[in-house]
């Protein structure tokens, strides 16, 4: 079985003399990026109860190492998400938890079959995914305040664009600029999950649809984890 790191705050605490609570449902994160995101989920899951998410769920990072930690392509992270559900290790319980897999739909842009493939592949799978197009760092720059109207409406043609800027591509280079922190190197990018609520919000400006992504900034991730936050568990 593939390793892969399992992150997540989750305490057992003592519920009974009899027995410790565990979790009613998990949500496992596994990313195509090996930094950036990773930076992010991490804070994100540390934050699961002020950010009000029920008791007992629980949000889990499933973080690549080895010979797998390169993996990048969206199909091929589809399928090794697949393969590690029967990790004992994990945990999974293909009943209650879910796979959230996060990619960046940049590479689909002029493939529209192959982003079709993958999207009834995730289905087949019963997987959740996330995806921002172009890249990760759209869903970053949500996080500031009025970003949308200031930074990314802007400069809209530019970012569905992505085209390299010396040996970076646009929007890495504009949320650099507008960060100050390198995405690729930078554990602060962690910090941006404590304004979750402003990118849930700013979402909601862009297509939020990954079903219709082509030619649109996307993003689905800050919905997915609202989603998360307003579940109302039968017990």
């Amino acid at each position: 079985m593939p390793p892969v790191r399992n992150y997540s705050n989750w305490n057992k605490r003592p519920f009974d003399q009899h027995g410790q609570i565990e979790p009613y449902k998990k949500f496992f994160f596994i990313c195509e990026g090996a930094n950036t995101e990773v930076f992010y989920f991490k804070k994100l899951i540390d934050l699961r109860k002020q950010l009000g998410i029920h008791a007992l769920i629980d949000l889990r990072l499933l973080e690549k190492i080895e010979e797998d930690k390169n993996i990048s392509n969206p199909k091929r992270l589809l399928e090794f998400a697949e393969e590690i559900k029967g990790d004992s290790d994990i945990s999974f319980d293909k009943e209650q938890d879910k796979m959230i897999v996060v990619i960046d739909a940049d590479i689909y842009e002029n493939n529209q079959e192959a982003y079709d493939e993958l999207l009834n592949k995730a289905n087949e799978y019963q997987d959740i995914l996330a995806v921002t197009n172009p890249a990760f760092e759209l869903f970053l720059l949500l996080h500031y305040e009025n970003s949308y109207e200031t930074i990314i409406k802007p400069n809209e043609a530019d970012i569905i664009k992505n085209r390299k800027v010396g040996t970076r591509r646009y929007i890495d280079k504009l949320f650099s600029d507008i960060s100050g922190m390198n995405s690729k190197t930078n554990p602060n990018i962690g910090k941006l999950a404590e304004k979750i609520e402003i990118e849930i919000e700013q979402e909601q400006k862009i297509n939020q649809d990954i079903y219709h992504c082509k030619g649109k900034l996307t993003c689905n991730m800050g919905k997915i984890i609202s989603d998360i936050k307003n579940i109302k568990l039968p017990i």
